[in-house]
């Protein structure tokens, strides 16, 4: 692990064909009750999680622990139930009204001044994290290097795409697990799991395969980032 900042896993589940959406960017529920644990346990190791605006409308909640003995695991070195959940948005264009503020998570925001603006006398987010750079996006590396701060060591990053792509230009990403599930999406405007402009194939991040596992027709494909 860098000491600089937390761990980092992207954890995804995709069609055949590689999509994480289907070209109305309905809320990807393909994935089965076993791919829905793996997530789980997953977010049970971590310390937080993080997701995009995006990824937060279409599902409008986020995925708690709930499983007993991943709750007890948790408490046995000393971590909150759940770990902290935050939402990465430049706008923070966020409806209060939806579920997953209601939920029984610690919730943060991570955005830009403007995003900020709404959110900073509300009591929606427990935190309200700016971290901007001089072109007004959010500033990755100094946001991760405040969170190592405040002893969150496994971040684990749950989409969407046009996210991952820019932890993964940034050199950000340290493992991968992406689940394939056995139907095909199709479609040029369906999502994939790594949106933006994308890399040429000389400069393309590399990957080395830890493991592989099937669970009956589902394919678990566990990577990690070759620095």
């Amino acid at each position: 692990m860098i000491e600089y900042r937390p761990h980092t896993t992207v954890v995804l589940a995709m069609s055949a064909d590689g999509k994480i959406a289907d070209f109305r960017q309905a809320p990807a529920r393909f994935g089965s009750v076993v791919d829905q644990a793996h997530l789980e346990k997953q977010i049970a190791i971590s310390d937080a999680v993080l997701f995009g605006a995006g990824t937060l409308r279409a599902y409008n909640t986020t995925m708690t622990i709930s499983k007993t003995i991943l709750l007890q695991q948790r408490k046995e070195v000393n971590k909150h139930p759940q770990p902290v959940h935050i939402v990465i948005s430049r706008s923070a264009n966020l409806n209060p009204d939806i579920k997953f503020f209601q939920q029984p998570v610690r919730r943060w925001l991570l955005t830009t001044s403007l995003g900020a603006y709404f959110w900073q006398e509300r009591s929606e987010f427990e935190q309200v994290l700016v971290f901007e750079n001089p072109t007004g996006e959010i500033d990755l590396l100094a946001a991760l290097t405040y969170l190592s701060s405040l002893q969150i060591t496994r971040l684990a990053i749950l989409g969407g795409g046009k996210l991952v792509a820019s932890f993964l230009e940034s050199n950000l990403i340290d493992e991968i697990w992406l689940t394939i599930c056995p139907l095909i999406l199709g479609g040029s405007m369906a999502l994939s799991p790594v949106e933006g402009i994308g890399f040429l194939s000389d400069v393309a991040p590399k990957l080395q395969l830890l493991e592989v596992f099937t669970v009956e027709q589902e394919v678990f494909l566990h990577y990690r980032i070759i620095r």
